[in-house]
C-alpha cells in the first residue's frame, strides 16, 4: 500500500515511521510512505500557504492552490482514496481501518493546519476522517494514527495474523484481560483458569470477561441479543451470568 502524506511539517513523521512494527513493515516494503510539502508548490517569493478568511474571523486558512498542486503531482493508483484529516470527519474506528486496509492501494492524506483548509479543498477529497471530538493544532498526529492503524492490518506486518482477530473491537467487544509471568506479583494472582491448561474453559472465561468489560465500559458497541434475561449478557454458547 502507498501512503502520500500532504503536510507542512514532514519532519514530524521521521521518528514515528522508523519505530516498532511500523518501521519494520516499511523496511519490508509492506507499505510505502511518501511525504509531500504543499509549501514546495507555492509560486510567490514568500512561499505563502495560508491567508485570512473572507468575511473576517480569527486565524488563517490554508490556501487551496498549494494543496491542489501537491495532490495533483502524485501518481494515481487504481484504488485511491483522498482523505482530509478534519475534526468534522468520520471518527476513526476499527471497521474504518479494516476497510481502508482491504479496499485501497493508495491513501492520500491531507493534514490541515491553522484554522483549517479552504472549503474548495473538499472538491479533491473523497473522505474526511477525524481522530475524535476534539481539536489539535494540525492533522499530523491523526494522520500518524491512521497510518499505524492501517499498516498493522496489512499482511506480513503482525507476526501472527490470528492475533488480530482477538483484539478489542474486532468482534464488537473489548479485549479480555491478559497476563504473563510471574503467576503472582505483589499479592496479585493470575486467574486459576489461565493456569489450568483447559483451553475450552479458558475460551469461555475470556469471552465472559469481554462481555463484562464491554458492558461496563462501552455498552454502546454491544450488538443486539448479547444481553441476558436479567439485564446481563449471555455467555456465548451457554447460560447468562
Amino acid at each position: 500500500m502507498r501512503f502520500d502524506i500532504v503536510t507542512l511539517f514532514p519532519d514530524c513523521f521521521t521518528s514515528v515511521l522508523s519505530c516498532g512494527l511500523l518501521g519494520k513493515a516499511l523496511a519490508k516494503e509492506i507499505a510505502f510512505v511518501h511525504l509531500v510539502n504543499p509549501r514546495d508548490f507555492t509560486t510567490d517569493k514568500h512561499r505563502k500557504v495560508d491567508d485570512e478568511p473572507y468575511g473576517g474571523g480569527v486565524g488563517m486558512l490554508m490556501k487551496p492552490e498549494p494543496i491542489f498542486a501537491a495532490v495533483e503531482s502524485l501518481p494515481i493508483l487504481p484504488r485511491r482514496e483522498i482523505i482530509l484529516m478534519s475534526p468534522q470527519g468520520q471518527t476513526i474506528n476499527q471497521p474504518l481501518l479494516r476497510e481502508l486496509a482491504t479496499n485501497y492501494d493508495q491513501l492520500v492524506v491531507i493534514c490541515g493546519h491553522y484554522e483549517g483548509v479552504d472549503e474548495r479543498v473538499l472538491h479533491l477529497v473523497t473522505r474526511e476522517v477525524s481522530l475524535g471530538d476534539f481539536i489539535l493544532t494540525g492533522g499530523e498526529i491523526p494522520a500518524m494514527t491512521l497510518i499505524n492503524g492501517v499498516v498493522r492490518l496489512l499482511p506480513g506486518t503482525v507476526g501472527k495474523a490470528e492475533s488480530l482477530k482477538a483484539e478489542s473491537f474486532e468482534e464488537g467487544l473489548l479485549d479480555y484481560p491478559q497476563y504473563t509471568r510471574p503467576a503472582e506479583f505483589r499479592g496479585l494472582k493470575v486467574p486459576d483458569v489461565l493456569l489450568s491448561g483447559n483451553h475450552a474453559e479458558i475460551a469461555k472465561w475470556r469471552y465472559k470477561q469481554q462481555l463484562q468489560k464491554t458492558r461496563l465500559r462501552r455498552p454502546d458497541i454491544l450488538k443486539d441479543g448479547e444481553w441476558g434475561e436479567q439485564g446481563e449478557q449471555g455467555e456465548k454458547g451457554g447460560a447468562g451470568y
